[in-house]
């Protein structure tokens, strides 16, 4: 440990070259962003009918037969859930 000390006191300081930062400068070129995938676009809206279906399902079923909790509890969650893979998708910054 006192090897370590002393060897860190009694060393030179640094060339003053060593305190330039090893990159001086990065330059990219601006390029658009990719178009969105068609067949991605497809799944989505494919997606978005079927919860739309369910949806309706689940409505149906609760008017229809007595349920003991509220058609939202299974509804909020999955609107949520696509609602938030349709922005994670869309809203993507690369």
């Amino acid at each position: 440990m006192f090897t370590n000390l002393a060897r860190l006191i009694s060393r030179p300081p640094p060339p003053p070259s060593a305190d330039a930062p090893f990159v001086l400068e990065v330059n990219t070129r601006s390029t658009r962003a990719r178009p969105h995938n068609p067949r991605t676009r497809r799944f989505i809206l494919n997606c978005w009918i079927l919860i739309a279906l369910k949806h309706a399902a689940v409505i149906y079923a609760c008017h229809h037969w007595p349920i003991p909790f509220h058609q939202l509890w299974i509804n909020a969650p999955t609107f949520a859930l696509g609602l938030l893979a349709t922005a994670v998708y869309y809203f993507k910054r690369r």
